[in-house]
């Protein structure tokens, strides 16, 4: 079995599938990318048997048949080629693979292509195609608010809604939470899944490149994402969210709105100061002035800067975790930023005064820490 591929488009098809690859497989035929030729043209496949990445490649050939070749070995070699084209010629008994380049021969051992997990296929699944940017954006602005409790597997992925009206993404660690919803993407039925971290996460790397729609299959166990030459098929997460809706505090009187580059660089300098356990940072506000500051009692240390703003409400003391804050404001695109407030003990809400576009409704929360006065 015989065939001819560039040395960069293969090098470019692995990488974008290669993040599905684990360093530590069950299964060591995991750690091998899967080729299945039919003529003139190349499917490789990467799986951890949870997420599966295929991609499709035009090549040379007039062969058919498939190899498992080790993943790690090729994409280094790969990366050393300048552009040319390499000539695979595999032994279909003794999986031998030898590679032929410019420079000279390369010899390797693969192994047997049918014992690669079969990818599972989507049976009664429904459908629906999404904007690449549209999908990209919402997965930008809610996975970093996603948990990592492993106790809670419903809380590490990200919950996707469907309905008539519109899709709506959400994410929580039960510190953080975020709301993400389009009004310009629609379902022809009301639905919802989780879906995990890594699969999102690759999904975000990939549609970077990505112009055009994303078709997504799903039913109760998977969901399958297929755009240009590349398709994603994940198991989800099965179980049920959290009432997110229930956390988030509908009357909030005291409303600060504040220039959110210098909020963000302001709580970034300020918390360097502040204790290294709870990263709390005090927001006092009073009148047009805010006063962003942090101590660490241990070590003597402590900060503190003064903003202008608006505000309307009540003179209020309130504390934060700096990480949880200077992440979400580093996640929003506007130029002023609303923080909502009832009491210093409820939950804060931020939210972009200006929005970037008139379909996104972004709501973002986070939980306070208790100031000790």
């Amino acid at each position: 079995m015989k065939f001819i591929v560039s040395s960069t488009s293969l090098l470019k098809q692995l990488q974008a599938i290669s993040g599905v690859l684990n360093s530590n497989n069950a299964l060591p035929i995991l750690d091998n990318f899967l080729f299945e030729i039919d003529k003139n043209q190349l499917k490789i496949s990467a799986s951890d048997l949870e997420t599966t990445m295929t991609t499709v490649i035009g090549i040379e050939s007039k062969d058919s048949g498939n190899i498992a070749v080790p993943a790690k070995l090729l994409l280094e070699t790969l990366k050393t080629f300048a552009d040319q084209p390499l000539t695979f010629s595999i032994d279909t008994k003794k999986y031998g693979i030898e590679i032929i380049s410019d420079y000279g021969k390369y010899k390797l051992t693969g192994n047997n292509g049918d014992e690669f997990p079969k990818v599972p296929s989507i049976e009664s699944a429904s459908s629906l195609s999404l904007d690449a940017g549209v999908l990209a954006s919402a997965i930008n602005k809610t996975l970093f608010a996603a948990g990592n409790d492993e106790l809670r597997p419903v809380m590490s992925g990200v919950l996707c809604q469907l309905s008539k009206e519109d899709i709506v993404f959400v994410a929580t660690d039960a510190h953080k939470l975020v709301r993400y919803r389009r009004t310009d993407a629609k379902a022809q039925a009301a639905s919802s899944f989780i879906i995990p971290k890594k699969p999102l996460n690759l999904l975000k790397n990939t549609l970077v490149s990505i112009s055009g729609e994303v078709k997504i299959e799903y039913n109760k166990t998977n969901a399958f994402f297929s755009f240009e030459n590349t398709n994603l098929i994940c198991r989800l997460i099965d179980g049920k969210y959290p009432n997110y809706e229930a956390v988030i505090p509908k009357e909030n009187p005291n409303k600060l709105t504040v220039d959110r580059v210098s909020f963000l660089n302001s709580i970034r300098r300020v918390s360097i100061f502040s204790n290294k356990t709870t990263h709390q940072v005090r927001l006092k506000i009073a009148g047009s002035e805010l006063s962003v500051s942090a101590e660490d009692l241990d070590f003597a240390n402590e900060a503190s800067e003064r903003l202008t703003c608006q505000y309307a409400g009540e003179d209020m003391e309130i504390g934060f975790n700096s990480k949880f804050l200077a992440e979400m404001l580093g996640n929003l695109n506007c130029e002023n930023v609303n923080l909502e407030m009832s009491a210093p003990n409820r939950a804060g809400i931020l939210l972009p005064t200006e929005k970037e576009n008139p379909a996104e409704d972004i709501l973002m929360l986070v939980m306070p820490v208790m100031l000790n006065s």
